[in-house]
């Protein structure tokens, strides 16, 4: 029997305990909250694991600030509309700077700046898109819109790499002379302030809620930030005398571009297969098995869509209860596991009774199990 109250997007990891965190963005210990020391994913120490940090996204799946997918996704528009305001405050800034110095090495930075700013937009888009009910259709509704979003801002990042690794090709075959170095220095200062502020914002909700489009999205912003820092270096490479900086310094920031562009992708490319941290899965069997009248969890499985976590488990309870008394094993299994995984949407319990006299209750169905039925 299979026990699950709950719609596909109607659940939002609700119980009506007010107390679920003590502060938003402070998980409180009895949610199963992973340490740092248990991180599955971790970064070497020092300067360079630093830099990897910066430059490469990892799994934040059990981050736990933001569970109900209603206020995940208001959390995700609005950290959208602030980024976008910034990013186009900072390409505007870089147009005043083109207009005052008629600077022909601004106008690329500043253009691929408004194109940025601009990809804001289907990412606002996923994110209203993710909270339309779930129809006959579409039965797990429409979360999926912003894992399809983090497929787009990839490509963008890919596009961000080409550009820049050919122009900075261009500008090795054909050298051409850089002016108004101090005002190309500001207008690279303020491109890669902007953008790594509007990264570190993006990354930050990203995390929150759960949503790895939003923290691919911050990554891209990163990247932006990174051809700004480019021209910004190139202007003081030219003023010592050296006027080959500027397109080997963009040939390194393409390397830091495909950096980004690889986490970003491993990131996006998880969650579109379905891929789940194995530290959920053994945080949401060991509630299960600890709930009143689980003798054994058998398999537990479990897939994001958006920023929420729908799960399937398999539990073995007593042969001899009732349907009321195996239903409400059932129950308090799911209820432990909604509360000990953040972002659980939903869970559907299965009760399998225990073994009575050596025989097995799924014989019958043996021929139809799969390798991928046996979780």
């Amino acid at each position: 029997m299979n026990a699950n109250h709950d719609q596909p997007r109607q659940a939002d990891h609700q119980h009506g305990h007010p107390d679920h965190h003590d502060v938003v963005g402070a998980p409180t210990p009895e949610h199963g909250h992973l340490h740092e020391d248990e991180h599955p994913h971790r970064h070497a120490s020092g300067p360079l694991g630093w830099i990897a940090g910066w430059l490469s996204p990892h799994s934040h799946d059990a981050a736990d600030s933001i569970d109900d997918a209603l206020a995940g996704s208001t959390a995700g528009i609005r950290a959208v509309k602030l980024s976008l305001l910034g990013l186009g405050l900072t390409a505007l800034l870089q147009v005043v700077l083109v207009w005052v110095t008629g600077s022909v090495a601004l106008v690329a930075d500043t253009i691929h700046n408004f194109a940025d700013a601009s990809t804001a937009v289907p990412l606002w888009i996923a994110f209203s898109v993710s909270r339309w009910a779930a129809t006959r259709r579409y039965t797990y509704g429409f979360g999926r819109a912003e894992d399809l979003a983090g497929v787009f801002v990839i490509l963008m990042i890919a596009t961000s790499a080409v550009v820049a690794a050919w122009e900075s090709v261009q500008k090795l075959i054909r050298p051409t002379e850089v002016q108004y170095l101090g005002w190309v220095a500001v207008a690279g200062l303020i491109g890669f302030v902007g953008n790594e502020l509007v990264a570190l914002y993006r990354i930050r909700v990203g995390e929150r809620i759960g949503s790895a489009a939003l923290i691919a999205d911050g990554y891209h912003a990163r990247t932006d930030g990174l051809t700004s820092l480019a021209v910004l270096l190139a202007a003081g490479g030219v003023w010592l005398g050296f006027p080959l900086a500027d397109p080997i310094i963009g040939l390194a920031i393409t390397v830091a571009i495909l950096f980004v562009l690889k986490g970003a992708t491993v990131q996006i490319w998880a969650r579109l297969m379905d891929a789940i941290d194995p530290a959920l899965l053994a945080q949401a069997e060991a509630a299960a098995a600890q709930a009143d009248g689980v003798q054994a969890v058998t398999g537990v499985r479990a897939r994001w869509i958006g920023h929420s976590i729908f799960a399937e488990a398999r539990i073995v309870a007593d042969g001899r209860l009732t349907l009321s008394e195996a239903h409400a094993v059932a129950e308090e299994a799911r209820h432990a596991m909604l509360h000990a995984v953040p972002k659980l949407a939903s869970v559907i319990v299965h009760v399998d009774p225990a073994p009575l006299d050596g025989h097995d209750p799924h014989v019958t169905l043996a021929h139809h199990d799969s390798g991928q039925d046996a979780y």
